[in-house]
């Protein structure tokens, strides 16, 4: 069953384009779990890359599962950031989402204990 939460959002345009180039302009780190991601590799799931859901953008998202996955380069470690993504983590959590974060070298050099985290992270 599908959360609805792609279909049931009105998305401002500018933000389309913003996701549309962050899929052409992902890190290492995206680029090396989308590879291990698409077309339903993992456990048969569906996961889109760079999904506005609120007017935020998510690195990865399962509908299905309603996982959000965010993989983290440092900017994620400074004050700021850290707020910007509490508040981010408590609009997906109403919408009914869970959120899983992997910092770049997790996806990078632990890739097995990555897709083992999500696996968990939808109950397999």
């Amino acid at each position: 069953m599908t959360s609805g939460v792609v279909i049931l959002q009105k998305i401002d345009d500018s933000k389309i384009r913003q996701a549309r180039e962050l899929r052409r302009n992902m890190t290492d780190a995206e680029r090396f779990l989308w590879e291990q991601l698409r077309g339903r590799k993992l456990a048969g799931l569906k996961f889109r890359r760079q999904q506005v859901i609120d007017g935020f953008i998510a690195d990865f998202f399962c509908d299905s599962a309603k996982l959000v996955v965010e993989v983290d380069g440092g900017i994620h470690e400074t004050e700021e950031q850290k707020q910007i993504d509490q508040h981010r983590r408590a609009v997906f959590v109403a919408r009914g989402l869970k959120e899983i974060r992997f910092s770049n070298k997790a996806v990078l050099e632990r890739i097995e204990e990555v897709l083992a985290g999500i696996k968990t992270a939808v109950g397999m």
